[in-house]
C-alpha cells in the first residue's frame, strides 16, 4: 500500500483515511463564519478582490461567489438548473473487460452508486460550475481491512487555496487545521474543475464572470428602488393661509408627510393639500427594468449557453431557433457529465479499487450520459424493407429499442391481419360475389408449378441483390446513411435476372389461366 500515489504524486497514508481532515475548526484557520465582501461592493474593491485571487489568495472571491448565489435569484435559479440537470442523469458502470473479476469489480461500484444520497452528493460536487473548482472529502468506511466510501462530504472552498503555480491545491492549516498549508492527502478528495473559459482554476468559474453583472444589477435595483420611492407616488404640497400659526403649519406638515402611508389626513379649515403627479414615471421605471432584464439575459447565456428557456421575449422564437438554443444547452450538459464522470473515475473509482485489490492496469468506468434518441420511425421503415430481403435482425434488440418486453407464455400477441376472403369485384352499389370455396375449385397444380419455377429462376438474382445490400449494411454507420446508399445505388443494382424471371412467370401464368378458362367452358 505504501507505493500507492494519487494524481499529484502524493503517497498514500492509511491513517489519514480513517478520519475527516478538511472540516471547519474552532481554533484553527478554517473558520465556519464567512466574510461578506459583497456588502458595499464597488468596482475598485471587486477588481482588487479578483486580483488577490489571481495571486494565490481566493478566500474573498469564494465568499463573494457564495453571496452572489444568496442574493441574486436569477443567478441561483439558472445555476441550480444546470447542476440539477446533471445530478439527475442516470449513472452506469462499464467493466474493464468481460472477465469475471472485472465484472465483479464493476458490480461493486454499481452497487455503491445505487445509494439514494448520490443525487445530493453530485449536486454538491457540481459546485465547481459556479466557483470553477470544488473539493469533496471521501469519508471511508474501514472494516476488517476493507475500504468502502461511506459518504461524500462537500467542503467549503474557502478552506483551500492554490500553490504558487496556481494549479496545485493546498489545504489551509493542514489536516489538523492549525498548521501550515499542505497538499491534499492522497485518496481523500474528489477535485472537480469545470471551466467556463480556459485558464487557471480560480479564474475559470462562472462566479467570476457573473460578479460584474451582479454588481451592476445591484446598482440598478438600488436606483430603481429610490426612483420608485421618490416618483412612484405624487408630490404632496400643503397650502396654508397667511394667518396660520406655527402649530397650524406643523399640523399641515404632519398631514402631508403621513398621508402616503395613512391614506387619510385632517387639516384645519382654510388649508389645502395638492397632489402633483410626475409625467415620466412609467418611462423611467421601464429603463431600470430593461437594464435588469438585460443583465439577467447575459447571466443566462453564461450559465446555460442560451436564453430561450429562461427569459421569455415578446414575439417568441420560432421552433427551429428554439431547438438550436436547446441543443446548445444539451452540449453544455454533456460536457458537465463527462467532467463529473472523469473526476469520479480518477479520484474515487481508481483509489477504491487500488485500496481493495491493489494497483491494476484497467478499472471499472463510470459513465454519466443520457441515452441518445433514435428515430424509431426510420428504423421501422428500414426493417420493413430489409427483412423481406433476408436481412436477419434480433427480435430482442428491436424490442429493446422500442421499450417492449418479451411476451410471456400464454399472453395475447399482436399479429398481422389475416387475408380477407377473396371476392370478385362488382360494380359500385352491387354486392361482391364471393369466390368459390377451395373445396369447390379444381386443384391448382399449374399455378403451384409456375410459382415453383419462378422461385427457382429468381433465387440467383435475389441472392445477388441481397449480397449487394449486405455490403452496404457493413459500410453504413447508421440507418440514415444506409437509406441514402440504397437510394443512390437504386439504378446500379442489377435486377435484370429477376425481371426476366418475373416476366417469364407472368407469361406462363397468363397461359395457364387461359387454359383453365377453356377447360371450364368445355365443361
Amino acid at each position: 500500500m505504501s507505493t500507492l500515489v494519487d494524481q499529484w504524486g502524493q503517497p498514500l497514508k492509511k491513517a489519514v483515511l480513517t478520519r475527516e481532515v478538511a472540516g471547519p475548526t474552532l481554533a484553527g484557520v478554517r473558520q465556519p463564519i464567512s466574510g461578506y465582501p459583497a456588502d458595499g461592493l464597488t468596482p475598485i474593491r471587486l477588481a482588487r478582490l479578483l486580483r488577490d485571487a489571481d495571486q494565490g489568495e481566493p478566500l474573498s472571491y469564494f465568499e463573494l461567489a457564495e453571496q452572489i448565489e444568496e442574493r441574486d435569484l436569477h443567478y441561483v435559479g439558472v445555476l441550480g438548473t444546470r447542476k440539477r440537470a446533471v445530478s439527475q442523469v442516470d449513472v452506469s458502470v462499464e467493466p474493464a473487460s468481460d472477465s469475471a473479476e472485472d465484472v465483479r469489480r464493476a458490480d461493486m461500484v454499481r452497487d455503491w452508486l445505487g445509494r439514494d444520497e448520490l443525487a445530493d452528493e453530485t449536486f454538491n460536487i457540481l459546485d465547481a460550475i459556479g466557483k470553477g473548482v470544488s473539493f469533496t472529502e471521501i469519508i471511508w468506511e474501514v472494516s476488517e481491512g476493507q475500504y468502502r466510501p461511506n459518504r461524500l462530504e462537500w467542503r467549503d472552498p474557502r478552506f483551500f487555496r492554490f500553490d504558487q503555480d496556481g494549479v496545485t491545491p493546498l489545504l489551509r492549516g493542514g489536516p489538523e487545521g492549525n498548521g501550515i498549508d499542505e497538499r491534499l492527502p492522497a485518496f481523500k478528495f474528489i477535485q472537480l474543475g469545470i471551466r467556463a473559459k480556459s485558464g487557471l482554476p480560480v479564474r475559470s468559474g462562472l462566479a467570476r464572470l457573473a460578479s460584474w453583472a451582479w454588481m451592476f444589477k445591484a446598482y440598478t435595483q438600488r436606483d430603481w428602488a429610490i426612483f420608485t420611492q421618490t416618483y412612484g407616488q405624487p408630490v404632496r404640497i400643503g397650502k396654508y393661509s397667511s394667518s396660520a400659526t406655527e402649530d397650524d403649519k406643523a399640523t399641515l406638515y404632519r398631514a402631508v408627510a403621513n398621508i402616503a402611508g395613512d391614506c387619510a389626513a385632517i387639516v384645519p379649515d382654510g388649508m389645502s393639500i395638492d397632489f402633483i403627479e410626475s409625467k415620466n414615471v412609467t418611462a423611467g421605471s421601464d429603463l431600470y427594468e430593461k437594464r435588469s432584464d438585460w443583465l439577467d439575459r447575459q447571466i443566462s447565456k453564461a450559465v446555460l449557453g442560451q436564453t430561450n428557456t429562461t427569459d421569455a421575449q415578446a414575439g417568441g422564437l420560432g421552433s427551429g431557433q428554439a431547438n438550436v438554443h436547446n441543443d446548445v444547452r444539451e452540449d453544455i450538459e454533456r460536457a458537465d457529465c463527462k467532467a463529473l464522470a472523469a473526476a469520479l473515475n480518477r479520484d474515487l473509482v481508481r483509489p477504491w479499487c487500488d485500496l481493495e485489490f491493489g494497483p491494476g492496469k484497467a478499472y471499472p468506468r463510470i459513465v454519466i450520459a443520457r441515452p441518445e434518441q433514435e428515430d424509431l420511425t426510420m428504423l421501422s421503415e428500414s426493417l420493413a424493407k430489409l427483412v423481406p430481403l433476408g436481412f436477419r435482425v434480433s427480435q430482442a434488440e428491436v424490442r429493446g429499442k422500442f421499450g417492449l418486453s418479451d411476451p410471456g407464455q400464454g399472453e395475447d400477441i399482436l399479429r398481422p391481419p389475416s387475408a380477407a376472403p377473396a371476392s370478385i369485384a362488382s360494380n359500385p352499389g352491387e354486392p361482391a360475389i364471393e369466390a368459390p370455396q377451395q373445396s369447390q375449385r379444381r386443384p391448382a397444380a399449374p399455378a403451384a408449378q409456375i410459382a415453383a419455377a419462378m422461385a427457382s429462376q429468381a433465387e440467383a438474382s435475389v441472392a445477388e441483390m441481397t449480397a449487394t445490400i449486405a455490403v452496404m449494411l457493413e459500410k453504413a454507420s447508421d440507418l440514415a446513411e444506409l437509406r441514402d446508399m440504397l437510394a443512390n445505388a437504386y439504378g446500379e443494382i442489377d435486377a435484370s435476372g429477376l425481371a426476366a424471371a418475373l416476366a417469364g412467370g407472368l407469361a406462363a401464368a397468363t397461359a395457364a389461366g387461359r387454359s383453365d378458362i377453356a377447360d371450364e367452358t368445355a365443361v
